[in-house]
Protein backbone atom coordinates (compact mmCIF):
# COMPACT_ATOMS: atom_id res chain seq x y z
CA UNK A 1 0.00 0.00 0.00
CA UNK A 2 3.08 2.37 0.55
CA UNK A 3 4.49 1.53 -2.41
CA UNK A 4 1.58 2.39 -4.30
CA UNK A 5 0.77 5.33 -2.82
CA UNK A 6 4.36 6.53 -3.57
CA UNK A 7 4.77 5.76 -7.33
CA UNK A 8 1.26 8.01 -7.81
CA UNK A 9 2.49 10.59 -5.84
CA UNK A 10 5.32 10.77 -8.21
CA UNK A 11 3.24 10.37 -10.97
CA UNK A 12 1.25 13.42 -9.89
CA UNK A 13 4.15 15.72 -9.33
CA UNK A 14 5.88 15.09 -12.59
CA UNK A 15 2.59 15.79 -14.88
CA UNK A 16 2.10 19.18 -12.43
CA UNK A 17 5.71 19.92 -13.66
CA UNK A 18 4.99 19.31 -16.83
CA UNK A 19 2.16 21.30 -17.35
CA UNK A 20 4.15 24.17 -15.49
CA UNK A 21 6.51 24.30 -17.55
CA UNK A 22 4.34 24.33 -20.86
CA UNK A 23 2.02 27.07 -19.87
CA UNK A 24 5.67 28.84 -19.63
CA UNK A 25 6.44 27.68 -22.68
CA UNK A 26 3.08 28.87 -24.27
CA UNK A 27 2.95 32.10 -22.75
CA UNK A 28 6.36 33.20 -23.86
CA UNK A 29 4.64 32.62 -27.75
CA UNK A 30 1.65 35.03 -26.53
CA UNK A 31 3.53 38.03 -25.05
CA UNK A 32 6.78 38.06 -26.93
CA UNK A 33 6.16 41.42 -27.42
CA UNK A 34 6.63 41.79 -23.83
CA UNK A 35 10.71 42.76 -23.97
CA UNK A 36 10.96 44.36 -20.51
CA UNK A 37 9.30 41.26 -18.93
CA UNK A 38 11.94 38.91 -17.45
CA UNK A 39 10.32 35.72 -18.50
CA UNK A 40 9.37 37.11 -21.95
CA UNK A 41 13.13 37.97 -22.63
CA UNK A 42 14.25 34.35 -21.72
CA UNK A 43 11.66 32.67 -23.58
CA UNK A 44 11.60 35.50 -26.57
CA UNK A 45 12.27 34.50 -30.15
CA UNK A 46 15.46 36.08 -30.12
CA UNK A 47 17.04 33.64 -27.20
CA UNK A 48 16.85 30.71 -29.12
CA UNK A 49 19.00 28.16 -26.86
CA UNK A 50 17.13 28.98 -23.49
CA UNK A 51 14.15 27.85 -26.21
CA UNK A 52 15.99 24.06 -26.98
CA UNK A 53 16.33 23.48 -23.16
CA UNK A 54 12.85 23.95 -22.15
CA UNK A 55 11.72 21.72 -25.19
CA UNK A 56 14.55 19.21 -24.27
CA UNK A 57 13.51 19.38 -20.18
CA UNK A 58 10.21 19.21 -21.45
CA UNK A 59 10.82 16.00 -23.07
CA UNK A 60 12.37 14.37 -20.74
CA UNK A 61 9.98 14.85 -18.32
CA UNK A 62 7.09 13.46 -20.31
CA UNK A 63 9.39 10.50 -20.96
CA UNK A 64 10.14 9.78 -17.17
CA UNK A 65 5.80 9.61 -16.98
CA UNK A 66 5.84 7.59 -19.68
CA UNK A 67 7.79 5.01 -18.15
CA UNK A 68 6.49 5.32 -14.82
CA UNK A 69 2.96 4.93 -15.83
CA UNK A 70 4.56 1.43 -18.03
CA UNK A 71 6.02 0.28 -14.83
CA UNK A 72 2.87 1.79 -12.69
CA UNK A 73 0.24 -1.20 -15.34
CA UNK A 74 3.09 -4.39 -14.65
CA UNK A 75 2.85 -5.18 -10.65
CA UNK A 76 4.78 -8.26 -11.39
CA UNK A 77 7.75 -5.83 -12.40
CA UNK A 78 10.81 -6.32 -10.22
CA UNK A 79 11.44 -2.39 -9.98
CA UNK A 80 8.53 -1.77 -7.69
CA UNK A 81 9.61 -5.12 -5.66
CA UNK A 82 11.58 -4.40 -2.52
CA UNK A 83 14.95 -5.48 -2.04
CA UNK A 84 15.22 -7.68 0.73
CA UNK A 85 17.11 -6.01 3.36
CA UNK A 86 20.27 -8.35 3.69
CA UNK A 87 21.58 -6.31 7.04
CA UNK A 88 18.51 -7.81 8.61
CA UNK A 89 18.82 -11.30 8.13
CA UNK A 90 20.27 -13.27 10.99
CA UNK A 91 21.01 -16.89 8.70
CA UNK A 92 22.56 -14.79 5.96
CA UNK A 93 26.05 -14.50 7.72
CA UNK A 94 25.73 -18.13 9.19
CA UNK A 95 25.36 -19.54 5.69
CA UNK A 96 27.68 -17.98 4.02
CA UNK A 97 30.17 -19.09 6.62
CA UNK A 98 28.49 -22.78 6.94
CA UNK A 99 28.48 -22.27 2.51
CA UNK A 100 25.23 -23.75 2.19
CA UNK A 101 24.92 -23.25 -1.42
CA UNK A 102 27.74 -24.72 -2.41
CA UNK A 103 26.64 -27.96 -1.36
CA UNK A 104 23.94 -30.37 -2.08
CA UNK A 105 22.54 -31.43 1.55
CA UNK A 106 19.59 -33.84 -0.47
CA UNK A 107 22.12 -36.35 -0.13
CA UNK A 108 23.97 -38.04 2.91
CA UNK A 109 27.60 -37.16 3.81
CA UNK A 110 30.00 -39.61 1.98
CA UNK A 111 27.28 -40.76 -0.32
CA UNK A 112 28.69 -43.51 -2.24
CA UNK A 113 31.16 -44.33 1.04
CA UNK A 114 30.76 -46.42 4.12
CA UNK A 115 27.47 -45.50 6.09
CA UNK A 116 26.97 -43.07 8.09
CA UNK A 117 27.39 -43.88 11.73
CA UNK A 118 24.35 -41.66 13.52
CA UNK A 119 24.25 -41.72 17.50
CA UNK A 120 21.06 -41.54 19.38
CA UNK A 121 20.54 -40.79 22.92
CA UNK A 122 17.28 -40.15 24.61
CA UNK A 123 16.04 -38.51 28.03
CA UNK A 124 12.59 -39.25 28.56
CA UNK A 125 10.41 -36.14 30.24
CA UNK A 126 7.37 -37.96 30.92
CA UNK A 127 5.20 -41.16 30.33
CA UNK A 128 1.71 -39.62 30.19
CA UNK A 129 -0.28 -42.47 29.90
CA UNK A 130 -1.28 -46.32 29.89
CA UNK A 131 -4.12 -47.42 27.88
CA UNK A 132 -5.59 -50.77 28.54
CA UNK A 133 -8.25 -50.50 26.03
CA UNK A 134 -6.41 -49.11 23.30
CA UNK A 135 -3.16 -51.44 24.01
CA UNK A 136 -0.77 -48.15 23.58
CA UNK A 137 1.34 -45.41 25.37
CA UNK A 138 1.98 -42.04 25.36
CA UNK A 139 5.65 -40.95 25.79
CA UNK A 140 7.05 -37.57 25.96
CA UNK A 141 10.62 -37.56 25.04
CA UNK A 142 14.00 -35.53 23.87
CA UNK A 143 15.54 -37.14 21.14
CA UNK A 144 18.89 -36.15 20.02
CA UNK A 145 21.14 -36.75 16.91
CA UNK A 146 24.91 -37.01 16.67
CA UNK A 147 26.33 -37.26 13.26
CA UNK A 148 29.52 -35.71 11.26
CA UNK A 149 28.74 -34.00 8.51
CA UNK A 150 32.71 -32.05 6.57
CA UNK A 151 30.11 -30.07 4.26
CA UNK A 152 29.20 -28.13 7.22
CA UNK A 153 33.04 -27.48 8.78
CA UNK A 154 33.64 -23.86 9.48
CA UNK A 155 37.14 -21.98 10.66
CA UNK A 156 37.33 -21.37 13.62
CA UNK A 157 39.88 -19.68 15.67
CA UNK A 158 38.62 -20.52 19.58
CA UNK A 159 36.79 -24.00 18.88
CA UNK A 160 33.53 -22.45 19.46
CA UNK A 161 30.11 -24.25 18.24
CA UNK A 162 27.51 -22.01 16.31
CA UNK A 163 23.51 -23.01 17.70
CA UNK A 164 20.78 -22.58 15.45
CA UNK A 165 16.77 -23.00 15.70
CA UNK A 166 14.65 -25.05 13.51
CA UNK A 167 15.36 -22.72 10.41
CA UNK A 168 18.26 -24.10 9.12
CA UNK A 169 17.74 -27.65 9.47
CA UNK A 170 15.27 -27.24 6.58
CA UNK A 171 18.39 -26.69 4.51
CA UNK A 172 20.73 -29.18 5.24
CA UNK A 173 20.82 -32.88 5.79
CA UNK A 174 19.43 -34.67 9.15
CA UNK A 175 18.64 -38.16 10.30
CA UNK A 176 15.14 -39.33 8.55
CA UNK A 177 14.19 -41.16 12.12
CA UNK A 178 10.42 -42.46 12.38
CA UNK A 179 8.87 -43.97 15.55
CA UNK A 180 7.36 -47.92 14.20
CA UNK A 181 4.19 -48.55 15.05
CA UNK A 182 3.78 -45.05 16.44
CA UNK A 183 -0.39 -43.98 16.42
CA UNK A 184 0.26 -40.08 16.77
CA UNK A 185 3.04 -38.39 17.52
CA UNK A 186 4.21 -34.41 17.31
CA UNK A 187 6.92 -31.90 17.39
CA UNK A 188 6.09 -29.53 20.46
CA UNK A 189 5.95 -25.71 19.11
CA UNK A 190 4.90 -23.77 21.80
CA UNK A 191 6.78 -20.80 21.92
CA UNK A 192 8.77 -22.26 18.70
CA UNK A 193 9.13 -24.93 17.12
CA UNK A 194 11.40 -26.99 19.79
CA UNK A 195 14.21 -27.94 17.54
CA UNK A 196 17.69 -27.22 17.85
CA UNK A 197 21.16 -27.45 15.68
CA UNK A 198 24.51 -27.28 17.19
CA UNK A 199 27.45 -27.46 14.73
CA UNK A 200 31.38 -27.71 15.39
CA UNK A 201 33.83 -26.45 13.66
CA UNK A 202 34.91 -29.63 13.02
CA UNK A 203 31.64 -30.43 11.33
CA UNK A 204 30.20 -32.77 14.27
CA UNK A 205 26.40 -32.28 14.50
CA UNK A 206 23.95 -32.52 17.40
CA UNK A 207 20.18 -32.67 16.23
CA UNK A 208 17.74 -32.49 18.98
CA UNK A 209 14.05 -32.24 19.41
CA UNK A 210 11.10 -32.58 21.70
CA UNK A 211 8.59 -34.96 20.92
CA UNK A 212 5.30 -36.32 22.40
CA UNK A 213 4.23 -40.03 21.26
CA UNK A 214 1.28 -41.93 21.02
CA UNK A 215 2.76 -45.65 20.33
CA UNK A 216 1.32 -49.27 20.45
CA UNK A 217 2.21 -51.68 23.41
CA UNK A 218 1.41 -55.30 22.75
CA UNK A 219 -0.50 -56.18 26.50
CA UNK A 220 -0.94 -59.91 27.53
CA UNK A 221 -3.75 -59.40 30.39
CA UNK A 222 -4.01 -63.13 31.48
CA UNK A 223 -2.68 -62.68 34.78
CA UNK A 224 -4.71 -59.34 34.82
CA UNK A 225 -4.37 -57.51 37.35
CA UNK A 226 -1.64 -59.27 39.26
CA UNK A 227 0.27 -58.91 35.27
CA UNK A 228 3.53 -57.22 34.50
CA UNK A 229 3.63 -55.75 31.31
CA UNK A 230 6.71 -54.50 28.65
CA UNK A 231 6.35 -52.02 26.29
CA UNK A 232 9.18 -50.72 23.80
CA UNK A 233 9.82 -47.15 21.89
CA UNK A 234 11.35 -48.41 18.30
CA UNK A 235 13.33 -45.81 16.77
CA UNK A 236 14.37 -46.69 12.21
CA UNK A 237 15.70 -44.41 9.76
CA UNK A 238 13.05 -44.90 7.22
CA UNK A 239 14.43 -44.81 4.03
CA UNK A 240 18.64 -45.62 4.42
CA UNK A 241 19.14 -48.98 5.08
CA UNK A 242 22.10 -50.43 6.74
CA UNK A 243 24.55 -49.78 4.06
CA UNK A 244 23.78 -45.90 4.02
CA UNK A 245 22.89 -45.35 7.18
CA UNK A 246 24.43 -47.12 10.89
CA UNK A 247 22.06 -46.42 14.11
CA UNK A 248 23.28 -47.03 17.09
CA UNK A 249 22.86 -45.66 20.69
CA UNK A 250 25.73 -43.42 21.87
CA UNK A 251 26.80 -44.35 25.27
CA UNK A 252 25.09 -48.22 25.04
CA UNK A 253 22.60 -48.17 27.95
CA UNK A 254 23.35 -44.90 29.54
CA UNK A 255 22.07 -43.14 26.37
CA UNK A 256 18.20 -43.85 27.97
CA UNK A 257 18.15 -41.14 30.78
CA UNK A 258 14.60 -40.74 32.89
CA UNK A 259 13.33 -38.67 35.24
CA UNK A 260 12.95 -39.81 38.68
CA UNK A 261 9.66 -37.79 39.56
CA UNK A 262 7.97 -39.70 36.52
CA UNK A 263 5.18 -41.89 38.30
CA UNK A 264 1.83 -43.69 36.98
CA UNK A 265 -1.33 -44.36 39.13
CA UNK A 266 -1.84 -48.01 38.00
CA UNK A 267 1.34 -48.58 37.60
CA UNK A 268 5.17 -49.33 39.10
CA UNK A 269 8.07 -48.06 36.49
CA UNK A 270 10.52 -51.03 36.96
CA UNK A 271 12.92 -50.57 35.07
CA UNK A 272 14.17 -48.66 31.04
CA UNK A 273 17.00 -50.32 29.24
CA UNK A 274 17.73 -50.30 25.60
CA UNK A 275 18.60 -52.93 22.89
CA UNK A 276 19.22 -52.57 19.55
CA UNK A 277 18.09 -55.15 16.20
CA UNK A 278 18.44 -55.19 12.93
CA UNK A 279 14.40 -55.30 11.20
CA UNK A 280 14.01 -56.74 7.50
CA UNK A 281 11.26 -55.45 5.07
CA UNK A 282 11.31 -58.08 1.65
CA UNK A 283 10.78 -55.12 -0.42
CA UNK A 284 13.61 -52.86 1.00
CA UNK A 285 16.19 -54.18 2.81
CA UNK A 286 17.66 -54.54 6.15
CA UNK A 287 17.38 -51.47 8.61
CA UNK A 288 18.87 -50.66 11.83
CA UNK A 289 16.26 -50.35 14.55
CA UNK A 290 16.61 -48.87 18.05
CA UNK A 291 14.56 -50.04 21.07
CA UNK A 292 13.53 -48.02 24.23
CA UNK A 293 11.92 -50.89 26.78
CA UNK A 294 10.71 -50.13 30.41
CA UNK A 295 8.72 -52.81 32.23
CA UNK A 296 5.44 -52.09 34.67
CA UNK A 297 3.84 -53.50 36.94
CA UNK A 298 0.16 -52.91 38.37
CA UNK A 299 -0.67 -52.12 41.72
CA UNK A 300 -2.90 -54.41 43.08
CA UNK A 301 -4.11 -52.07 45.85
CA UNK A 302 -6.89 -50.81 43.52
CA UNK A 303 -8.30 -53.26 42.51
CA UNK A 304 -8.37 -54.98 46.01
CA UNK A 305 -10.97 -52.55 47.01
CA UNK A 306 -12.92 -52.20 44.00
CA UNK A 307 -13.32 -55.87 43.39
CA UNK A 308 -11.99 -58.56 45.37
CA UNK A 309 -13.02 -57.40 48.74
CA UNK A 310 -16.65 -56.86 47.36
CA UNK A 311 -16.43 -60.05 45.71
CA UNK A 312 -15.37 -62.27 48.44
CA UNK A 313 -18.04 -60.19 50.94
CA UNK A 314 -20.64 -61.47 48.51
CA UNK A 315 -19.88 -64.88 48.88
CA UNK A 316 -19.72 -64.85 52.64
CA UNK A 317 -22.92 -62.87 52.86
CA UNK A 318 -24.83 -65.80 50.84
CA UNK A 319 -23.16 -68.28 53.59
CA UNK A 320 -25.44 -66.19 56.04
CA UNK A 321 -28.70 -68.56 54.44
CA UNK A 322 -27.28 -71.65 56.31
CA UNK A 323 -28.06 -69.96 59.74
CA UNK A 324 -32.02 -68.86 58.62
CA UNK A 325 -34.60 -71.21 59.29
CA UNK A 326 -35.36 -73.44 55.95
CA UNK A 327 -39.03 -72.42 56.08
CA UNK A 328 -38.08 -68.79 56.58
CA UNK A 329 -38.84 -68.67 52.29
CA UNK A 330 -39.24 -64.63 52.50
CA UNK A 331 -35.75 -64.17 54.51
CA UNK A 332 -33.47 -66.41 52.35
CA UNK A 333 -34.31 -66.28 48.85
CA UNK A 334 -34.32 -62.44 48.38
CA UNK A 335 -30.67 -62.69 50.10
CA UNK A 336 -29.39 -65.52 47.62
CA UNK A 337 -31.10 -63.40 44.68
CA UNK A 338 -29.30 -60.31 45.85
CA UNK A 339 -25.94 -61.85 45.85
CA UNK A 340 -26.26 -63.47 42.30
CA UNK A 341 -26.80 -59.80 40.99
CA UNK A 342 -24.59 -57.65 42.88
CA UNK A 343 -21.92 -60.48 41.58
CA UNK A 344 -22.93 -59.99 37.98
CA UNK A 345 -22.68 -56.02 38.40
CA UNK A 346 -18.85 -56.93 39.60
CA UNK A 347 -18.21 -58.96 36.68
CA UNK A 348 -19.73 -56.42 34.50
CA UNK A 349 -18.08 -53.65 35.88
CA UNK A 350 -14.69 -55.36 35.45
CA UNK A 351 -14.80 -56.10 31.73
CA UNK A 352 -15.84 -52.52 30.81
CA UNK A 353 -13.34 -51.25 31.59
CA UNK A 354 -11.10 -53.92 29.76
CA UNK A 355 -10.26 -54.66 26.24
CA UNK A 356 -12.04 -57.75 24.38
CA UNK A 357 -9.75 -60.48 24.42
CA UNK A 358 -10.77 -63.99 23.44
CA UNK A 359 -9.01 -65.60 26.83
CA UNK A 360 -9.34 -65.47 30.60
CA UNK A 361 -7.77 -63.00 32.69
CA UNK A 362 -6.63 -63.77 35.88
CA UNK A 363 -9.64 -61.50 37.67
CA UNK A 364 -12.25 -63.15 35.48
CA UNK A 365 -11.49 -66.38 37.43
CA UNK A 366 -12.04 -65.18 40.97
CA UNK A 367 -15.26 -63.50 40.03
CA UNK A 368 -16.82 -66.19 38.46
CA UNK A 369 -15.63 -68.63 41.35
CA UNK A 370 -17.19 -66.45 43.09
CA UNK A 371 -20.36 -66.26 41.56
CA UNK A 372 -20.31 -69.87 41.46
CA UNK A 373 -20.10 -70.18 44.97
CA UNK A 374 -23.12 -67.74 45.45
CA UNK A 375 -25.48 -69.24 42.93
CA UNK A 376 -24.77 -72.66 44.82
CA UNK A 377 -25.77 -71.05 47.88
CA UNK A 378 -29.08 -70.59 45.94
CA UNK A 379 -29.01 -74.08 44.82
CA UNK A 380 -28.53 -75.17 48.37
CA UNK A 381 -31.63 -73.74 49.37
CA UNK A 382 -33.43 -74.69 46.70
CA UNK A 383 -32.72 -78.71 47.61
CA UNK A 384 -33.12 -77.80 51.35
CA UNK A 385 -37.01 -76.76 50.19
CA UNK A 386 -37.85 -79.17 47.87
CA UNK A 387 -36.52 -81.92 50.53
CA UNK A 388 -38.33 -80.78 53.30
CA UNK A 389 -41.55 -80.82 51.11
CA UNK A 390 -41.01 -84.22 50.39
CA UNK A 391 -40.55 -85.49 53.81
CA UNK A 392 -43.73 -83.56 54.53
CA UNK A 393 -45.55 -85.77 52.21
CA UNK A 394 -44.32 -88.78 53.23
CA UNK A 395 -45.22 -88.02 56.70
CA UNK A 396 -49.16 -87.00 55.63
CA UNK A 397 -49.08 -90.52 53.36
CA UNK A 398 -48.48 -92.17 56.99
CA UNK A 399 -50.60 -90.79 59.21
CA UNK A 400 -53.43 -90.98 56.36
CA UNK A 401 -52.60 -95.41 56.51
CA UNK A 402 -52.69 -95.26 60.61
CA UNK A 403 -56.51 -96.84 61.53
CA UNK A 404 -56.73 -94.60 64.25
CA UNK A 405 -54.94 -91.49 64.93
CA UNK A 406 -56.71 -90.74 68.27
CA UNK A 407 -54.00 -91.57 70.66
CA UNK A 408 -51.54 -89.49 68.30
CA UNK A 409 -51.78 -85.68 68.23
CA UNK A 410 -52.55 -83.38 65.38
CA UNK A 411 -49.28 -82.18 63.80
CA UNK A 412 -49.26 -78.69 63.13
CA UNK A 413 -47.95 -77.23 59.52
CA UNK A 414 -44.59 -77.64 59.00
CA UNK A 415 -44.12 -75.85 55.52
CA UNK A 416 -43.86 -71.83 55.28
CA UNK A 417 -44.40 -71.38 59.26
CA UNK A 418 -41.56 -69.65 60.90
CA UNK A 419 -42.39 -70.45 64.42
CA UNK A 420 -41.37 -74.08 63.42
CA UNK A 421 -38.03 -75.41 65.43
CA UNK A 422 -36.53 -78.80 66.17
CA UNK A 423 -38.53 -79.41 69.78
CA UNK A 424 -41.72 -80.06 67.39
CA UNK A 425 -40.50 -83.26 66.78
CA UNK A 426 -41.42 -84.16 70.76
CA UNK A 427 -45.23 -84.13 69.96
CA UNK A 428 -44.84 -87.03 67.40
CA UNK A 429 -42.07 -89.17 68.92
CA UNK A 430 -39.32 -89.40 71.23
CA UNK A 431 -35.81 -88.28 71.07
CA UNK A 432 -33.35 -91.34 71.33
CA UNK A 433 -29.93 -90.54 72.63
CA UNK A 434 -27.54 -91.72 74.31
CA UNK A 435 -25.32 -88.92 75.39
CA UNK A 436 -27.97 -86.84 76.07
CA UNK A 437 -27.56 -84.87 72.75
CA UNK A 438 -30.06 -83.98 70.63
CA UNK A 439 -30.68 -86.47 67.65
CA UNK A 440 -32.53 -85.69 64.08
CA UNK A 441 -34.53 -88.88 64.76
CA UNK A 442 -38.43 -88.88 65.46
CA UNK A 443 -40.04 -92.40 66.73
CA UNK A 444 -43.38 -92.75 65.75
CA UNK A 445 -45.33 -95.96 67.62
CA UNK A 446 -47.68 -97.38 65.08
CA UNK A 447 -50.99 -99.55 66.77
CA UNK A 448 -51.52 -102.29 64.22
CA UNK A 449 -54.44 -104.58 65.04
CA UNK A 450 -54.58 -108.18 64.06
CA UNK A 451 -57.54 -109.96 65.03
CA UNK A 452 -56.44 -114.36 65.14
CA UNK A 453 -60.15 -115.84 65.56
CA UNK A 454 -62.01 -115.37 68.99
CA UNK A 455 -58.48 -114.43 70.91
CA UNK A 456 -57.18 -111.86 68.70
CA UNK A 457 -54.16 -110.07 70.10
CA UNK A 458 -52.75 -106.97 69.25
CA UNK A 459 -49.59 -106.64 68.05
CA UNK A 460 -47.07 -103.25 68.48
CA UNK A 461 -44.64 -102.52 66.18
CA UNK A 462 -42.26 -99.56 66.35
CA UNK A 463 -40.98 -98.07 63.13
CA UNK A 464 -37.98 -95.91 62.82
CA UNK A 465 -37.35 -92.67 60.63
CA UNK A 466 -34.63 -89.84 60.29
CA UNK A 467 -35.23 -86.69 58.96
CA UNK A 468 -32.29 -85.87 56.69
CA UNK A 469 -32.99 -82.26 55.25
CA UNK A 470 -32.08 -79.89 58.20
CA UNK A 471 -28.39 -81.84 58.02
CA UNK A 472 -27.57 -80.23 54.42
CA UNK A 473 -27.64 -76.70 56.37
CA UNK A 474 -25.55 -78.27 58.85
CA UNK A 475 -22.99 -79.40 56.07
CA UNK A 476 -22.95 -76.38 53.95
CA UNK A 477 -21.92 -74.21 57.11
CA UNK A 478 -18.34 -76.29 56.89
CA UNK A 479 -17.83 -77.17 53.41
CA UNK A 480 -19.07 -73.56 52.06
CA UNK A 481 -16.35 -71.25 53.56
CA UNK A 482 -13.26 -74.27 53.86
CA UNK A 483 -13.57 -74.83 49.43
CA UNK A 484 -13.67 -71.18 49.27
CA UNK A 485 -10.85 -70.75 51.70
CA UNK A 486 -8.73 -73.33 49.67
CA UNK A 487 -9.60 -71.56 46.63
CA UNK A 488 -8.41 -68.48 47.25
CA UNK A 489 -5.05 -70.04 48.77
CA UNK A 490 -4.64 -71.76 45.80
CA UNK A 491 -5.11 -68.75 43.09
CA UNK A 492 -2.90 -66.15 45.57
CA UNK A 493 -0.39 -68.67 45.45
CA UNK A 494 -0.55 -68.87 41.46
CA UNK A 495 -1.09 -65.16 40.67
CA UNK A 496 0.85 -63.35 43.38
Amino acid sequence: MFETYSVVQSLLGDFYVGILWYHCLWASEKYSTVKQSHLGRVLSQENIPCRVSLLFCVSLIYCRLVFRILCFSLPSSPILKRSPDITKSPLTKSEQLLRIDDHDFSMRPGFGGPAIPVGVDVQVESLDSISEVDMDFTMTLYLRHYWKDERLSFPSTNNQSMTFDGRLVKKIWVPDMFFVHSKRSFIHDTTTDNVMLRVQPDGKVLYSLRVTVTAMCNMDFSRFPLDTQTCSLEIESYAYTEDDLMLYWKNGNDSLKTDERISLSQFLIQEFHTTTKLAFYSSTGWYNRLYINFTLRRHIFFFLLQTYFPATLMVMLSWVSFWIDRRAVPARVPLGITTVLTMSTIITGVNASMPRVSYIKAVDIYLWVSFVFVFLSVLEYAAVNYLTTVQERKERKLRDKLPCACSLPQPRPMMMDGSYNDGDVNELGHYVSENGDKQDRMMVQLALGSERGSGRRKNQRYVSMRIDTHAIDKYSRIIFPGAYILFNLIYWSIFS
